[in-house]
């Protein structure tokens, strides 16, 4: 396992050594050009019914957060397109807890490109949009220039367009691209048809994650073979991971999926006190207590068969020993309510009632009746929604309740909690009101 490039908006110098996604120039470079992107790894292959095979065989799952195998995605697209489909490169990472997809675009967006090239030219898409967030300017000024230097190389390639959203934690979800970029809000939609059915233009849609695109270009070029001499049998190669709170040197990092969560806390320098915990997969993840840190795999099979939990979108955010996952829950929770899409009561009513109480467990004002009174809440909003939000959302609650409840137990009846009150985790952005 080596250790990729910090993000650029930490004061941290650069590791020494890169592996395969961010291998290449220093970060402080900025973006690798084309003709550099070219000479170090040689030209792009194109795509075609071969690549279908070879992503088959190297066992690439998408890295957004789901873990779909990529091929099996392709192929659908391939069997439905005739020649009249859209691929999309989504880099929105709505994720508060995430930098990796803005980190990868920011430093390596020629890698982006090609995957996303060689997916239409595999599956038949008529154009390629890459979806990203506002706000995410370096990768977006990085993702312009590289754009131009193509168009001044003349590539033989799709047409690329760019479409910037809102930054909205659910705007990523693959029928909320869609809705986007067909002219509506950024909101999930899970009536079918699906956007691999009927997407964009009523064409059916590929909507891949840029890191996902991003080790499609180095497969086509490397082989099946090498991508699977990293990771395991179930999850082979390598993945981005974001690494923040208790950690020396927080930042993005590539890890071998062959790996354990203590060999990636030590990439990052390790832990600056005893872990009080950690988040793993992002807001939508689940908490893990200290004592079992150290036998978490990354590989997706281990970790759902084993510990119920997911990689998700490569989020591990460490809480330090002085502070209380019950508060840092709450505050997440607080955030997640005000990122509903406001299509359904379980998220307008049921998320906001319960992190509304949350916030009062934290704040050491509620009763064991009002801690009863959220576990209900929990049964009544989960399946229910018309998106999967409110169930990411009482999922994450959910083990923390689990890992925290000596913690929970001080905050009610009065009693007040014997860490330190204060949030540990990045701050989210304020929520916008703007859906497009």
């Amino acid at each position: 396992m080596s250790a990729a490039l910090a993000i650029p908006a930490l004061p941290l110098a650069p590791p020494a050594t890169a592996s395969r996604l961010l291998a290449g120039p220093a970060w402080s470079a900025g973006h690798e050009p084309l003709p550099e992107h070219r000479g170090r790894l040689g030209p792009r292959p194109e795509g075609g019914e071969w690549l279908l095979r070879t992503l088959r065989d190297s066992g690439l799952s998408g890295r957004g957060g789901a873990w779909f195998l990529t091929w099996w995605k392709w192929a659908l697209i391939a069997e439905r397109s005739q020649g009249r489909s859209v691929v999309v490169a989504n880099a929105s990472e709505g994720e508060p807890l995430s930098a990796k997809d803005q980190t990868l675009m920011a430093l390596r967006p020629h890698l982006i490109l090609d995957g996303a090239v060689l997916a239409a030219e595999t599956v038949g898409a008529r154009e390629v949009v890459v979806y990203t967030a506002r706000g995410a300017r370096t990768a977006h000024h990085a993702l312009t220039r590289a754009l131009a230097e193509r168009r001044q190389a003349r590539l033989s390639e799709p047409p690329i367009r760019v479409l910037r959203t809102a930054h909205r934690y659910i705007a990523g979800e693959s029928s909320a691209v869609v809705r986007r970029i067909s002219g509506g809000p950024a909101k999930p939609q899970f009536a079918p048809p699906s956007p691999s059915q009927r997407g964009i233009g009523g064409e059916p849609t590929l909507v891949q994650n840029v890191e996902t695109l991003a080790h499609v270009a180095l497969i086509a070029r490397r082989g099946s073979a090498w991508f699977r001499e990293l990771g395991t049998a179930n999850s082979p190669g390598s993945a981005l991971m974001t690494l923040s709170g208790n950690v020396a040197i927080p930042g993005v990092y590539e890890v071998d999926l062959a790996s354990e969560i203590a060999a990636v806390l030590q990439l990052a320098g390790g832990t600056t006190s005893i872990p009080g915990g950690a988040l793993l997969g992002g807001y939508f993840g689940t908490w893990h207590a200290t004592d079992s840190l150290s036998d978490l795999p990354l590989d997706t099979h281990g970790l759902r068969e084993r510990h119920g939990a997911s990689l998700g979108c490569g989020v591990l955010a460490v809480l330090p020993e002085d502070g209380c996952g019950i508060i840092e829950t709450a505050r997440i929770l607080t955030y997640l309510a005000g990122q509903t899409a406001g299509q359904c009561g379980p998220c307008v009513h049921g998320l906001r009632a319960i992190a509304a109480t949350m916030t009062r467990v934290a704040a050491s004002e509620a009763t064991a009746a009002d801690v009863e009174r959220i576990r209900q809440w929990m049964r009544l909003v989960e399946g229910r929604g018309a998106c999967h939000h409110p169930d990411g959302a009482v999922g994450q609650l959910e083990s923390a309740l689990k890992v925290f409840a000596d913690h929970l137990d001080a905050h009610v009846d009065g009693r007040r909690c014997m860490i330190r009150h204060g949030s540990v985790f990045p701050r989210p952005p304020r929520s916008s009101r703007r859906w497009r």
